[in-house]
């Protein structure tokens, strides 16, 4: 299972943002980013015009970055939204939206995607009721999602921490007994990850 196991502090110096991968150390003072907000490396602290092209690399970067998605696979995804039907871009994000560890971050059961992902690679994880593993797995309308451990501690952390997070409309979430249903796919408005995809669509598409 490819995954990026570097500094998750640099990738958001790089792309001059907070992208929200460390869980509650971004909103502490212990966040590089608030003291180092410049990119990483020697020369970080140049300020450089971004071309046209890099403008476009920088928005799939981020993408890719904050749904922990590494480029073969985020290219397989924009393949298979570009055959759907819909908006390219629109569906794009609708694939990385409706990944199983990002439904387990949305639904407030991890601090980050990060742990989302450890949590349903380590089988914690159901979906109609049959245990799931794979943090890639995509949901769909009608499915429901439950966590098999209710005690598990980082769930537990994650509910104290992040009790008010506020659950996509497209879920409906059954606090009591840590379940969820998938109403529908989300629709662009409901997504708030900051991305223009209509850069990633140009980008492959150039």
């Amino acid at each position: 299972m490819a995954r990026y196991t570097g500094p998750d502090c640099r990738l958001c110096r790089r792309e001059g943002m907070k992208l929200f991968l460390k869980g509650t150390k971004c909103f502490s003072e212990k966040c590089p980013f608030e003291r180092r907000s410049y990119a990483p490396g020697q020369h970080g602290r140049v300020q450089r015009k971004l071309t046209e092209y890099g403008l476009r690399l920088r928005e799939k970067q981020k993408a890719k970055r904050i749904y922990g998605v590494l480029e073969r696979q985020f290219r397989r995804y924009f393949e298979i939204a570009s055959k759907g039907k819909g908006v390219t871009g629109e569906r794009l994000l609708q694939l990385l939206e409706t990944r199983l560890d990002n439904v387990v971050y949305r639904l407030g059961w991890a601090l980050s995607r990060d742990q989302a992902r450890q949590i349903v690679s380590h089988g914690k994880i159901a979906v109609n009721g049959k245990r799931v593993n794979i943090p890639s797995y995509n949901v769909k309308p009608g499915d429901t999602v439950e966590l098999i451990d209710k005690d598990l501690l980082p769930v537990q952390e994650a509910i104290e921490t992040f009790g008010n997070r506020n659950v996509p409309s497209w879920l409906e979430l059954d606090k009591e007994n840590f379940k969820a249903k998938v109403l529908r796919l989300p629709k662009r408005e409901e997504i708030d990850t900051p991305i223009q995809e209509q850069l990633i669509v140009e980008f492959y598409s150039r």
